[in-house]
Formats: structure tokens, sequence, C-alpha cells
């Protein structure tokens, strides 16, 4: 270890200036080492979504062949989507858009997963559901908690890759989970999607 060698003439709170220099030097470089480690946390589970995301879409996408009618009902509902307005802090809530035939696709394979895996467990709470969620590689960033339903919790997940629309809206019950898929226009928040209500699913 080098020896750090002091004039003799050097003051003593001259020394605790420079040992406290160092420590704060340790400090910084620990926060900054901490701050590192949670940066890379979450880029890690954003990139492992981002593979599941490509899977899926790969396993949706279109035929050549097929049209883009469906592109373009989704890309002209969004410049028909209301727009927040600047002097106002409420958030603005918004109408769903269209998705298309690959978004569908993609919708079905995602509640599949979500369906599967709450099959037969009760999520009484939001942070269980929150825990499962991202047990399966869908990073906490684009889940969202939202008003429980009838005591139920429910959280709204933002599944848009680009220019894609889908996100999904997971309802906790005492056998699993109701999913729904919808549309979220680009630039607004899932959570200020506003969705038309749904009757339940007949049980027999």
């Amino acid at each position: 270890m080098r020896s750090i060698f002091l004039p003799k003439s050097l003051p003593a709170a001259a020394l605790v200036v420079v040992l406290a220099g160092v420590g704060a030097q340790n400090a910084t470089a620990d926060q900054i080492s901490t701050a590192s480690v949670a940066v890379a946390s979450d880029d890690g589970a954003e990139l492992r979504f981002l593979e599941l995301a490509d899977l899926i879409s790969q396993s949706c996408a279109p035929d050549v062949s097929s049209g883009t009618d469906d592109v373009a009902s989704a890309s002209t509902a969004d410049t028909t989507a209301a727009e927040p307005t600047p002097d106002s802090t409420m958030p603005v809530l918004v109408d769903e858009v269209p998705l298309t035939a690959e978004e569908e696709c993609a919708a079905e394979r995602h509640a599949w997963r979500l369906s599967r895996a709450f099959s037969g467990t009760d999520t009484a709470t939001y942070e269980e559901m929150q825990k499962k969620l991202t047990s399966l590689n869908y990073p906490a960033a684009r889940i969202y908690r939202m008003p429980d339903f009838s005591g139920e919790p429910v959280a709204r997940l933002d599944l848009r890759v680009g220019a894609d629309h889908l996100a999904l809206e997971a309802t906790g019950t005492h056998l699993g989970v109701m999913v729904r898929a919808f549309g979220a226009p680009e630039g607004v928040s899932v959570t200020e999607v506003t969705l038309e209500p749904q009757l339940d699913a007949p049980t027999s």
C-alpha cells in the first residue's frame, strides 16, 4: 500500500479536511455503485420483457399478403385522441384505440400466460399481483396500480413497444385473474385510458 506523506507544518485541521475528502470520495463511489446496480437491474428486467415481446410478435407476424387496414385505423385513432390541457394538473382521460390483428394475437398470448400463472390462486392484494407479474418478466416500471374493483386488486400493463398500442388490464379473483386487452394511444399513460364496462363472463 502506498504511503501518504504530509509536511510537518501541515495543520491538524488540514489533515482532517484531507481525510474527510477521502471519506467523501469513498461514500460517493458507494452511492454510484448502488445506483448502477439499480439501473442495471431495471435494464435487465426491460431486456427480458423485450425478448418476450419479440418472441410473441414473431409468432403473431402477419402474412406478407395481408393488408394494412388495421394499422391505418389504429394510427388514425391516435390522431383523434384527446390531448392533455397544458394548464390542467388533472389527468385527461382518453378513449382506447383499436388493436391491429397482430396486436390482438399478441394480447391473446399475454392473456394466456397470465391466466395460466394465476390459475387457482386467490390474489387478494395488488402487491401479490405485482410480485407475480414481475416474476413473469413484466418489469415493475410497466405495471400500474388501478382502483380496486369490488374489493379485488386491479393492475394495468403497458406492453407497448415502438409504435404499438397493446396494454392489458388484470383484475384479481378468488380463482385467478380476469384479463382484458385494450389499445393505448401513443404518448398517453395506460392509466388514463377509459374502458367500456363489460359484463362478467358466464360461469356456467
